[in-house]
């Protein structure tokens, strides 16, 4: 029996193709991956997190890993996240952000999307070829493709972004808007009109953006930067401590102000992740890379001390250690429930007046980022005396600007007056401490030179 042609070849071709593209689309959406995380790498007062879409707000604490859906609000406090080629982005007082999409391309490019929904923040983007970065506030959106440094306000009647740095394309329903370097936008928030205006109109926290830039430019340069696949935290082991060659050991990294008595884990907390069980988050300013990859190792004259190499942890981390004394107990998660437990055996440092008490032992908890020129001295005088006073110096005293070569500086920022850094906020503290057990690790080693601070 001849077979029937079927009456529309045509559609049926069509039809066919357009399923196999929805399915190519589908398969293609699936082989994104959205196991990426992210840095909160400073608190200042009053921050809380949600850490999964739809969640209650708690306290942030500092090294917290950030994941798709998150959302960070600040009451009367600051925050900075870092992403994983150091680009960052910054809240200051009552503003809220959510991170919409933080994923994975098959070609292995990362895509961020985050979403200003109130308040101030500062985007500093550092144009990592094949990423793709986006920033949405009200019906706005602006996708980086290069370098760019901006701040977005959003007010009760209005919206503006300001271009300190490179050229932006803003996507409004008035259409595709450019801003060019030290230009700034202005959106009605009712009838989406827009003005450009051809200068940058100062606000109080452009001074503490700068510093956070100027602190990151400046040890960055001086970071070893062959220990880690990722630049963020980076910076901060370049100021809170140091590089040395270990005999057998290879390149290990110290922080400063950890004396004998001191461990890596004296300090910081067990958080719960529903995806991963509890993780151990470090209360220290520089407790990122150091507790997602690499081992810590207890080297007899030195003490404890960091030593890079091995596969990067993406997750909450449970860090690995090898050749501690017999009298170390070594950190466990709790065994129940889902509560974020607390722990401070250590020292941190306290202001007196308008003095900083850094004391040994505290490995930097306390300590504000960037404000102090020689910290390998100050820590060889708290091994000494017990305790080391340092006046909490002017921004200018703290940090001599360097060279940013092109970083966007304000237009008439010469003649913003001098302001102190803000003060980091260690940990909670609390008197709770998990029980402990041992933990194995296997042996990698680095290489290169330098001498301990000790």
């Amino acid at each position: 029996m001849p077979r029937c042609k079927s009456p529309f070849p045509r559609f049926s071709a069509v039809l066919g193709l357009s399923i196999l593209f929805a399915l190519m689309a589908s398969v293609s959406a699936l082989a994104d991956s959205h196991v990426r995380i992210v840095r909160l790498s400073y608190i200042e007062g009053g921050v809380q997190i949600s850490r999964s879409a739809g969640g209650a707000y708690e306290k942030a604490i500092v090294n917290l890993p950030i994941t798709e859906g998150a959302r960070l609000k600040t009451s009367d406090g600051r925050a900075e996240v870092e992403f994983e080629d150091g680009s960052t982005l910054r809240l200051v007082a009552d503003s809220t952000v959510e991170f919409s999409q933080l994923s994975l391309r098959d070609s292995g490019a990362k895509v961020s999307e985050v979403q200003i929904t109130s308040g101030t923040a500062y985007v500093n983007f550092t144009g990592t070829k094949n990423d793709e970065f986006s920033v949405d506030f009200d019906n706005k959106k602006v996708a980086l493709d290069r370098a760019a440094h901006l701040r977005i306000i959003l007010g009760d009647e209005d919206s503006s972004l300001a271009v300190f740095k490179g050229i932006v394309q803003v996507d409004s329903p008035s259409g595709a808007i450019e801003v060019k370097k030290n230009q700034t936008i202005s959106f009605d928030l009712d009838s989406n009109q827009y003005k450009v205006a051809k200068n940058i109109q100062e606000t109080p926290y452009d001074s503490w953006d700068d510093q956070q830039n100027e602190y990151h430019t400046r040890y960055a340069a001086k970071s070893y930067n062959s220990y880690s696949p990722y630049a963020y935290g980076t910076t901060d082991l370049s100021y809170y401590g140091n590089f040395f060659d270990a005999p057998g050991y290879g390149m290990m990294w110290q922080p400063y102000f950890a004396g004998a008595g001191w461990d890596p884990f004296m300090d910081g907390a067990w958080a719960f992740n529903s995806g991963f069980g509890f993780g151990w988050i470090s209360a220290y300013p520089w407790g990122w890379t150091p507790y997602h990859s690499g081992t810590w190792v207890f080297l007899p004259g030195y003490g404890w001390a960091w030593q890079p190499g091995g596969a990067w942890n993406n997750w909450y981390s449970r860090p690995v250690i090898r050749n501690a004394p017999k009298s170390f107990v070594a950190p466990h998660p709790p065994a129940a429930g889902t509560s974020t437990v607390v722990v401070n055996r250590g020292p941190a440092s306290t202001i007196a007046g308008s003095k900083l008490m850094v004391r040994n032992n505290s490995a930097g908890l306390g300590v504000p980022r960037g404000q102090f020129g020689n910290m390998a001295k100050l820590s060889q005088k708290a091994q000494e005396r017990g305790v080391v006073s340092q006046r909490m110096p002017t921004r200018s005293a703290a940090i001599p600007a360097p060279e940013l070569g092109g970083t966007g500086r304000r237009t008439g920022s010469s003649s913003r007056a001098s302001q102190p850094m803000p003060r980091s906020q260690p940990m909670p503290r609390s008197q709770s401490m998990p029980q402990s057990t041992g933990m194995s690790a296997p042996s990698s080693h680095a290489s290169g030179g330098g001498s301990p601070h000790r």
